[in-house]
């Protein structure tokens, strides 16, 4: 005899409302964080693509750190280097005009000037390291500390660097070799400042063997000059290679996030209109639960 009764009918309601209640409760947390899974584990075939998409972000934004660090570094370089081809730009062009005049007025003020921003520029710094030093950071690259010292400290004595450069990997397989030592800059225009300090301080009316020694040093100026630009673009390409990395990197990275987003963002408008739709199937679903755990089969046995 087949039995008539409630229970099984409820049973049948209590399982449909579990599991609206269980959808409703995913879309708000999709709501509340954002993304379409509490876990990788939920992404399902995308899974593994988004795990190597994090660690290749990750590394990008290693990578990035590093480049934006050597991009300071070679602007510092660029920096120091512009001050001091200005600085004895200025002096060689003094020094023609005190030659070409016989009139030397001030001329000594200005050597001194330079030779300030020379030895300043070359025991320029970073974080507390000097930048020409090479891997020898414990001290100054650059000893003499006036133009009287040099006219007695030869050139070897002068520069206290060594020929170590830095190297910073910036992008995958790609190890970009940079830094730039004080003799590489300054050894050339030592040789002008040592003449024109061993001639002696320059009055306003310099000596014959005076205008010697500043003939002599227009010379060295100006080979000293050429090789300090040969640096400063040398340092210049090293900052455009750098850039160009970055930038690459950066494209990069926005794909990699792109790939992560679409992976693992929620779309914030169609899960409010989920939200909305099973919040009223879920009212749905107790009305009718209701309804049904009202009727008994005694309201119509008569």
């Amino acid at each position: 005899m087949t039995r008539v009764a409630s229970i099984p009918l409820q049973r049948t309601m209590s399982g449909a409302i579990q599991r609206a209640q269980e959808k409703l409760a995913i879309t708000q947390q999709q709501l509340s964080t954002g993304k379409k899974a509490a876990d990788f584990a939920d992404l399902g075939t995308e899974t593994v693509r988004n795990l190597s998409a994090h660690s290749l972000l990750a590394r990008q934004g290693a990578q990035s750190t590093v480049s934006k660090r050597v991009e300071t570094t070679l602007s510092l370089y660029q920096g120091h280097l512009d001050g001091i081809e200005k600085a004895v730009g200025d002096l060689k062009t003094d020094i023609l005009k005190a030659i070409g005049t016989g009139d030397a007025a001030g001329l000594q003020e200005a050597v001194e000037t330079a030779f300030s921003q020379y030895r300043s520029s070359l025991n320029g710094g970073e974080g507390g390291a000097p930048l020409f030093a090479g891997s020898q950071t414990g001290s100054n690259p650059f000893t003499p500390d006036t133009l009287a010292d040099v006219a007695t400290t030869n050139v070897a004595d002068a520069f206290q660097d060594d020929g170590v450069r830095s190297t910073a990997r910036v992008a995958d397989g790609v190890d970009v070799t940079y830094g730039i030592t004080a003799s590489a800059v300054g050894k050339d225009l030592y040789a002008a400042f040592k003449t024109i300090a061993q001639a002696g301080a320059i009055g306003a009316k310099p000596t014959d063997a005076q205008l010697d020694a500043l003939k002599q040093a227009v010379g060295q100026l100006g080979t000293g000059i050429d090789s300090l630009r040969a640096v400063n673009a040398d340092n210049g390409r090293k900052q455009n290679q750098v850039e160009t990395l970055t930038t690459r990197g950066q494209q990069r990275a926005l794909l990699l996030e792109s790939v992560i987003e679409t992976n693992e963002d929620a779309d914030l408008g169609q899960v409010a209109l989920d939200l909305a739709q099973q919040k009223t199937m879920l009212q749905a679903s107790y009305s009718v639960f209701s309804q049904l755990s009202d009727l008994s089969l005694v309201n119509y046995i008569r």
